[in-house]
């Protein structure tokens, strides 16, 4: 897990960026539109940053990023799977390199048989798509930030993988 402020991971991300000369996209759930903020709040974001689709709702989730009906039928929101479709989903209607998405259980309730805490994190480029799934403790404000930073961590490190 990261320790880094999600403030710090977000200046990290937009030089990994500018350095590959790639552009990225965010799909947000469980974060609603934290993580393409603290992006925005860096100054030269603009130069990478495509921006932003907060996908709350499945139908959502279908319309605009193309997750499968069948997937979200199947599976429910949170999801691996799921992650990696909105990933790739941002990237496409946004235009961008890469795309970043956070799909996940903020509480107070447990969702789709997940715990509270359960987020996936999905990442998308030209070369694919993967994920990684992360049970945070917390209140509801802990487990999207914890959420936020870690995505902006997978994409500070996909980034420099460019």
């Amino acid at each position: 897990m990261s320790n880094a402020p999600a403030a710090v991971l977000a200046v990290e991300v937009l030089a990994a960026a500018r350095e590959a000369g790639q552009t990225v996209a965010t799909a947000e759930s469980l974060t609603a539109g934290m993580l393409c903020a603290e992006l925005g709040s860096v100054p030269g974001a603009s130069a990478v940053l495509q921006g932003g689709v907060v996908a709350y709702q499945n139908g959502i989730k279908l319309s605009v990023l193309g997750v499968p009906a069948e997937l979200l039928a199947e599976a429910g929101s949170v999801d691996g799977r799921v992650a990696e479709h909105m990933a790739a989903g941002a990237r496409r209607v946004l235009g961008a390199d890469v795309g970043v998405s956070t799909t996940g259980v903020a509480g107070p309730e447990a969702h789709d048989g997940k715990p509270v805490g359960t987020v996936f994190v999905g990442i998308a480029t030209s070369e694919g798509t993967s994920f990684r799934e992360f049970l945070f403790p917390g209140d509801r404000t802990a487990i999207r930030t914890a959420a936020c930073s870690e995505a902006l961590s997978m994409l500070a490190s996909a980034l420099e993988d460019r």
